[in-house]
């Protein structure tokens, strides 16, 4: 079911000013990669702290915590829906968060807006699974994907990601060593591991009151 269209949602974009950045394309080709408009990041938030990335970013819960949490970073949350973002970027202001900022717009096209080797690592959290094969090429850890976050992340950089689909987990796996990344750290069940420091999202208390494990792992450029 698609959400429907939030009333003003234009006037409310706009409300939101500099916390959300377009990341527009005027014609949709993946493999054009010719045209980029790179984002300057130290001209947006005024310093040269190192950039951080959530792809999927949902309602912006755990952008803004992580944000709170690590003030000498900056971070860019991504998400396609302006139903979705306008929330998470109004709440941002609300809190006053300075090194956060959103992006609408699409994974397939962030090497196109991001300059390369310049995020120091991105967060996949409860990403959709599209649990039919025929649609593998649309989760964000097809090695598609994978090779866009490369070109954006720096030298060793790394990628978290949870989720609490055992079957969308195998298979990330099986991506990030097809296409050459370093596995570390891999939980089968993050919340009865001992890791210290996570930030639980909404998705993830959801199922994790239901009694699913949720699964993480780090995976970075070799």
């Amino acid at each position: 079911m698609r959400m429907r269209r939030k009333k003003n949602l234009e006037a409310r974009l706009e409300a939101c000013g500099d916390y959300i950045l377009y990341l527009d394309r005027d014609e949709k080709n993946f493999q054009d990669k010719s045209n980029k408009q790179l984002i300057d990041f130290e001209k947006i938030f005024g310093n040269s702290n190192p950039l951080v990335l959530e792809i999927g970013c949902g309602k912006g819960q755990f952008a803004r915590e992580i944000a709170k949490r690590n003030p000498d970073k900056n971070f860019l949350a991504v998400e396609k829906s302006s139903n979705v973002i306008v929330d998470a970027a109004q709440m941002a202001i609300d809190e006053g968060i300075p090194n956060l900022r959103f992006a609408r717009g699409e994974a397939e096209y962030l090497d196109c807006f991001i300059p390369e080797k310049s995020v120091e690592c991105i967060y996949l959290n409860f990403s959709c699974p599209y649990p039919k094969n025929t649609y593998a090429r649309h989760r964000l850890t097809y090695r598609a994907f994978l090779e866009i976050y490369r070109r954006i992340l720096v030298d060793k950089g790394e990628i978290y990601q949870k989720t609490d689909n055992m079957h969308f987990f195998e298979f990330s796996l099986e991506e990030f060593s097809a296409a050459n990344y370093g596995l570390k750290n891999i939980s089968l069940d993050l919340h009865n591991s001992g890791f210290e420091g996570n930030i639980v999202t909404e998705y993830e208390k959801k199922f994790s009151d239901m009694g699913m494990p949720i699964y993480r792992l780090e995976a970075f450029v070799k």
